[in-house]
């Protein structure tokens, strides 16, 4: 079954033309890093971590965010969002794929950063 739907779109050049758009999904990680190893971690994110999970072929972009809430327990918050098409593509990267890539993030920088995730589907777009 696909998770095709039709829209109109609201752009004058394709007034009254049927678009067809997609549901999908969002797959966040949100860090919270140390101050301390900041800098480092968020060049590892940019340069090696980013690409290598948007090279597993299971997203189609990544964004990532600073969070603009100064957390009690001090360091700094990130989001990364991570969209794919469909909830099978996000089980597969589970299944094939999250376990190496945590690992990474592990090794690196353990005991220095709390993450959590978050599956979002999006339901509207404007």
């Amino acid at each position: 079954m696909s998770n095709a739907v039709e829209t109109s779109n609201k752009i004058p050049a394709f007034a009254g033309m049927k678009i067809k758009t997609f549901l999908m999904y969002i797959y966040n990680v949100t860090t919270n890093i140390e101050e301390s190893i900041h800098d480092e971690w968020l060049k590892w994110m940019k340069e090696f971590h980013i690409p290598d999970v948007l090279a597993t072929g299971k997203f189609l972009s990544a964004k990532m965010a600073k969070v603009l809430v100064e957390e009690e327990m001090g360091g700094i918050t990130y989001s990364v969002q991570f969209t794919t098409v469909d909830k099978e593509t996000l089980e597969n990267y589970y299944l094939e794929d999250a376990d190496r890539l945590r690992q990474d993030v592990t090794k690196l920088f353990a005991g220095k950063f709390v993450s959590f995730r978050t599956e979002l589907e999006i339901v509207s777009e404007h």
